[in-house]
């Protein structure tokens, strides 16, 4: 069969090798993802333009940023937004090398870059720059958010530029590996700035216990990671007698004070985010998409649908650069919610969720949780997180928290959460036995937490009675897991499956040097990984 395009990106390719048809698993068309290979491919040729970062401008970050966020899973489906970045990707490029596109005798240095050469090369070397062009796709969509909050870095900045230089040029292993490890670092550095942003503009989240009933009335939806998108909305609604819900990564939003004190921010509506095309076929209220996690809308809910900053779909209505949601108010009274209050649950029959246990709250309570692993009172910590998806198996992290015992706690973040996070643990030491992080991004403060209970115990994070058992689904799960390797993290679980973009070659060498390990059984791994236990402290 001759293949229209070739993505294998995420979790949920097509036959764990890659989506070669007339669409991916996601729904993109095949004329979209050739249209984000070229995309791709100018911002290789910006980056060529920036001379190492030294010739750009804000714009040139800008659209590197915009670019790189707008290729991720499940964001832009539109070949018309997709065109005019890449105009604006080629102006600025003209702008920086006014010569080149003039030049009688070209030479090709900031020529775009033909993405089949990546698709059609080396596995290995395959393998390793896809390691690294998802890794800072993922990294751009948080610095977009730190953008918009009017946070940047220039060290960040210009990682961008040198890793997709790296892309475009003909480099072996040794000289790609090193990049492969940076990509960690340099996240690690994005997610850090994303948090100060976050933190500063809508303080320090606490904990705090989320609804999953909807109250009578009209609704917004609002899915998505971008707090700035969330809070603009709730300024826009006010007093207007509409009420606001949290779907998918947005449910962390509740634990922010500058957020949570909007009394209209009521609870959290729906279950994982590829539930969607389900969940909201009866809505009677609009969806706004903030960011990823966009499903192709169904018929029956498609005109209530709206989209905003590098989130886009053909025919659906786009809210611009002058966040004005009217039109997303309006269709909200319009459809006047439900006429009385309606109770949902989550997966496991849960009528509420927790969250709000950032670092803040964890390490408020350090000497509590030392005290405890010190006692036995708390046996093991579990790292539960990561993305969720449709593919069969993944019932493996439900199934895996309600079989940890009751002397360990389970911390969590990201979307993989909702497979468990209406789930009653119970307590340990009045501490609570389920505790969710946040966002992805939030892995930042997992991160945290997991260092400064090494610095109290005087070791090394490895040699914590702590493990990480992750899910993946997309490119922020890739930039994250570059981050744990990059601080020395090992034997870190993976699933459902492993990435299909990592070579046999490459996967040994993290597996000889990091130990990472497929999930098995619930069973089988709590038991290898309840070895490691406070007693070896």
């Amino acid at each position: 069969m001759e293949r229209k395009m070739f993505c294998f990106q995420c979790e949920q390719t097509a036959a764990c090798t890659g989506c070669t048809g007339k669409a991916g698993v996601c729904g993109k068309t095949a004329d979209a993802a050739q249209l984000q290979d070229e995309l791709t491919g100018a911002l290789i040729g910006l980056a060529r333009a920036t001379d190492g970062g030294m010739q750009a401008t804000p714009e040139a970050w800008r659209l590197m940023i915009e670019g790189l966020f707008t290729t991720v899973t499940n964001v832009n489906f539109n070949k018309k937004t997709i065109r005019e970045l890449i105009g604006r990707v080629h102006a600025e490029k003209a702008q920086l090398v006014p010569d080149c596109s003039s030049c009688a005798a070209p030479c090709g240095r900031t020529s775009d870059y033909d993405m089949n050469l990546l698709w059609s090369a080396d596995e290995d070397i395959r393998s390793l720059k896809s390691l690294v062009l998802f890794g800072v796709r993922g990294m751009a969509a948080y610095a977009h958010h730190a953008m918009v909050l009017g946070y940047t870095d220039d060290e960040v900045n210009r990682f961008f530029a040198k890793a997709l230089f790296a892309i475009g040029e003909d480099w072996g292993m040794e000289e790609l590996l090193p990049i492969v490890m940076e990509v960690g670092e340099k996240n690690l550095k994005c997610m850090a700035l994303l948090d100060k942003a976050n933190t500063e503009s809508y303080g320090t989240p606490i904990p705090v216990t989320v609804p999953l009933t909807v109250e009578k009335g009209p609704f917004i939806v609002v899915s998505g990671h971008d707090l700035h998108d969330l809070k603009l909305l709730l300024e826009q609604t006010e007093g207007k007698g509409i009420n606001i819900y949290t779907h998918g990564e947005m449910l962390p939003a509740h634990g922010y004070p500058e957020l949570k004190k909007y009394s209209h921010l009521k609870g959290n509506f729906g279950t994982a985010w590829q539930n969607q095309q389900k969940e909201f076929a009866e809505l009677p209220a609009p969806v706004l998409f903030t960011t990823n996690c966009l499903m192709p809308p169904k018929a029956s809910y498609a005109d209530r649908v709206f989209t905003t900053s590098v989130v886009s779909y053909p025919e659906m209505m786009h809210i611009g650069e002058d966040k004005d949601f009217t039109p997303v108010i309006e269709k909200a009274l319009e459809l006047g919610g439900y006429s009385e209050d309606k109770p949902f649950t989550g997966i496991n029959g849960g009528s509420t969720v927790m969250t709000g246990f950032a670092r803040g709250t964890v390490l408020g309570v350090a000497d509590q949780v030392i005290e405890a692993v010190k006692s036995g009172a708390i046996r093991h910590l579990f790292l539960v997180a990561g993305c969720d998806g449709a593919r069969p198996g993944r019932n493996y992290y439900t199934e895996f928290v309600k079989q940890t015992p009751a002397d360990t706690v389970v911390l969590t973040l990201a979307c993989g959460k909702y497979r468990f996070n209406d789930l009653d643990l119970g307590t340990i030491d009045g501490l609570p036995r389920l505790m969710d992080v946040g966002q992805c991004n939030d892995a930042y403060s997992a991160i945290q937490i997991a260092v400064a209970l090494a610095d109290a115990f005087g070791c090394g994070v490895n040699d914590l009675p702590l493990s990480m058992v992750l899910s993946w689904y997309e490119q922020k799960a890739v930039c994250i897991l570059l981050t744990l390797l990059y601080l020395g993290i090992k034997n870190i679980r993976l699933g459902p499956t492993l990435p299909t973009f990592i070579s046999p070659n490459v996967l040994n060498y993290l597996v000889e040097n990091y130990g990472i390990a497929p999930i098995t059984t619930p069973e089988e791994d709590l038991e290898a990984l309840l070895k490691y236990s406070n007693s070896t402290l």
